[in-house]
């Protein structure tokens, strides 16, 4: 399937930043909390888009001191949203219905609970993207249940608070709140757009936050723990760099390589901008946003292994890939174009790996260019102007690579930023842009797509 990015931007309260957690590299926040306002009521609340560990057991914020004291909120392996507690040999559990694997828009998640009420079904409630679920499965929490979460105990976010079991999350989190002694309906923090009915965010930092309560924007790129709801309840950062802080957000939602359309699937990583190679096989993708008018760049680096690549564009199929039966147009590493009805051998420069390579299209004049660390390397016209495109790379051998669409110009920390926007003002690419040509993201597609 392909999708053109969901969560299109409406106006209202903007969130300019979210933090990339990879799991791979076990990224997470961490503190200790002190004593609660009231720890059988809390609300926790994040938008949230998902990496590529589909199938996985990640967390979004838990507590615990070991395997034994658990408590912790996320997504399980059958990707299901859930709220768990374990205390050694009690569970407790509450399971949404719904699985949600979408990994091309941000769902905003939202658990209150207060485990003083008569009613168990209403102790722990889940909200998601504004709604309150359905539960599927449901091991009630007894009545006055004093949590581990909001605890005088180690907290994480991103991982569950305990390194021994750690469900470290992978993909982004953004307008990451904590409220200690409330528990607060989806409301507090977003709401319908009266227009298009999409639910968004709005501005928290009224609200009453508690002792250990917490508000993290992730704006400040020098201290990506900072708690900004007046608390001072900052987290200590582990294996999160500046580099992690990205644009990508619930108002502005990005462009990244969607780990659900693909030719081999191998692995990804870096907030789904990374992708390796299998040895001796093919890895065959496409981007999640498609372009059918305007003009469009992105950048493309190989980092490592043989260098054997394509790159460029592909026509958006209705099925996922599994053969050659749609158009592509691609920048190989030895220079050649391959496009429909056609090759041309020596059209650009040959490219390897720490090469930057960018790529232009304009759709409503079925041009399609190619960039090698900011030179215009080739150009072709005669592109097909009736169908939607998508980004499309190609890798063969073992090679990693990384892909830009204007979310980090340091490609994960492999090269020195550049710092260079589109025409409208947005991104963060290494080479500068050509003239009127824009990011893929949903303000940029509403506007000009």
């Amino acid at each position: 399937m392909f999708v053109f990015g969901g969560n299109q931007s409406v106006g209202g309260y903007e969130v300019n930043n979210s933090l990339r957690f990879n799991d791979g590299s076990s990224d997470y926040l961490s503190q200790t909390f002190s004593t609660p306002t009231n720890n059988r009521k809390y609300t926790f609340s994040s938008w949230v888009k998902r990496g590529s560990n589909l199938g996985s057991r990640t967390t979004l914020f838990g507590a615990g001191a070991d395997g034994n004291n658990e408590n912790y909120i996320g997504f399980n392996t059958d990707n299901t949203f859930f709220y768990f507690v374990y205390s050694n040999p009690n569970q407790y559990r509450y399971v949404s219905s719904a699985v949600y694997r979408d990994v091309t828009a941000w769902y905003h998640c939202v658990v209150s609970v207060d485990t003083t009420l008569a009613d168990a079904d209403d102790r722990v409630i889940i909200y998601i993207n504004g709604e309150r679920i359905a539960i599927g499965t449901q091991q009630d929490i007894p009545q006055n249940y004093d949590t581990r979460i909001n605890s005088a105990v180690n907290h994480g976010v991103g991982y569950s608070g305990n390194t021994s079991f750690p469900y470290y999350w992978d993909g982004y989190q953004a307008e990451t709140v904590f409220i200690d002694g409330q528990a607060l309906d989806a409301t507090s923090f977003g709401e319908f757009d009266e227009d298009s009915g999409i639910w968004k965010p709005i501005d928290v930092s009224g609200l009453t936050f508690g002792n250990n309560g917490f508000y993290l924007d992730f704006e400040n790129s020098g201290s990506l723990g900072a708690d900004v709801s007046g608390n001072g309840n900052n987290f200590t950062v582990t294996n999160l760099t500046s580099n992690d802080q990205m644009p990508d957000t619930c108002t502005n939602n990005w462009c990244t390589i969607n780990p659900l359309h693909h030719v081999s699937a191998t692995n990804l990583t870096e907030g789904n901008l990374q992708y390796s190679a299998p040895g001796g096989g093919v890895a065959q993708y496409m981007g999640t946003m498609g372009m059918s008018t305007g003009s469009w760049y992105y950048e493309f680096r190989p980092r490592s292994g043989t260098v054997d690549y394509q790159i460029g564009i592909a026509e958006a199929p209705a099925t996922p890939p599994g053969g050659n039966d749609y158009q592509r147009w691609t920048y190989k590493n030895n220079g050649r174009l391959e496009f429909a009805g056609g090759s041309t051998a020596g059209w650009g420069s040959s490219y390897g790996n720490g090469d930057v390579i960018g790529i232009s299209m304009d759709v409503d004049n079925g041009t399609f260019k190619a960039y090698k660390n900011g030179t215009l390397s080739g150009t072709k016209t005669g592109l097909d102007t009736d169908i939607t495109w998508l980004p499309h790379f190609v890798g063969y051998n073992s090679p990693t690579v990384d892909v830009n669409f204007g979310q980090d110009s340091t490609f994960a920390g492999a090269t020195t930023a550049g710092g260079n926007t589109d025409a409208a003002g947005y991104g963060d690419f290494k080479q500068s842009v050509p003239a009127d040509h824009y990011a893929l993201n949903t303000k940029n597609l509403a506007e000009y797509g």
